[in-house]
């Protein structure tokens, strides 16, 4: 599958600013909103996640990511709407989308890209799942965990891949860490904006994602445990060397 023939079609806010800011010279941070982590329990602690987003783009996160998973991260398709109407930096939805509904409804709800989880998906339903989101202007992140299942989205010739340092099929619960992006991505398709997700716990994680050869990364549970959300960002994104 070629994606170059959905290109006039496509909303490419999403990987653009990424790009933007990764060739900039700085560390893209896709800050991750969501409720709570079945391995971390309650992320927000009282707090409003559209006040989270809202800071969180005020101190330069190029693009937020947010779950709609309502069963095990609490999220829902509203928490997605709230923040669309209140940010203006490119919005990733983040569920185990599996239909052509959800993506539709993501298109509604204000997103500019949607997860695609390979290991939750056929072969071929993951691709019809790619072809549609192309269709109908989305950009689709397409997440793997290991050499399988890079090996399976490679004929894709995608855009976005995301490395997901643990397990989803375990709800992201085991011991998974930055090791696993260091092993795939050198095997990564060249031109394709590689984005290391899930247990990064600070800086030096972050440095060892785009020192292998990632060009963003999307971290959750370690800024919103911050006790200065506002300064672990800052430290995040630290400019590339």
């Amino acid at each position: 599958m070629n994606q170059e023939r959905w290109a006039g079609q496509i909303n490419q806010q999403f990987s653009t600013a990424l790009w933007d800011k990764y060739h900039s010279g700085t560390i893209p941070v896709i800050p991750d909103i969501k409720t709570r982590s079945p391995g971390a329990g309650d992320l927000l602690q009282g707090r409003d996640p559209v006040e989270i987003a809202r800071l969180l783009e005020s101190v330069g996160a190029p693009a937020i990511s947010v779950v709609t998973e309502p069963e095990y991260f609490g999220g829902s398709p509203k928490l997605l709407q709230h923040v669309a109407r209140e940010v203006s930096i490119p919005i990733l939805r983040k569920d185990f989308i599996n239909n052509r509904t959800q993506l539709s409804e993501s298109v509604d709800l204000g997103a500019s890209a949607v997860l695609l989880i390979a290991a939750m998906l056929q072969k071929n339903q993951l691709f019809k799942l790619v072809e549609e989101a192309f269709k109908l202007g989305l950009e689709p992140l397409v997440e793997i965990h290991n050499e399988t299942e890079l090996a399976m989205v490679s004929e894709l010739n995608l855009p976005l891949l995301g490395i997901n340092n643990r397990k989803i099929v375990e709800l992201e619960t085991d011991d998974g860490n930055v090791t696993t992006t260091e092993r795939l991505v050198g095997l990564v398709q060249p031109g394709t904006l590689i984005i290391s997700e899930s247990s990064l716990a600070g800086p030096e994680d972050v440095k060892r994602a785009i020192a292998a050869g990632t060009h963003a990364v999307l971290i959750g549970t370690a800024l919103l445990q911050a006790a200065d959300m506002a300064d672990m960002f800052r430290n995040l994104s630290e400019p590339i060397r």
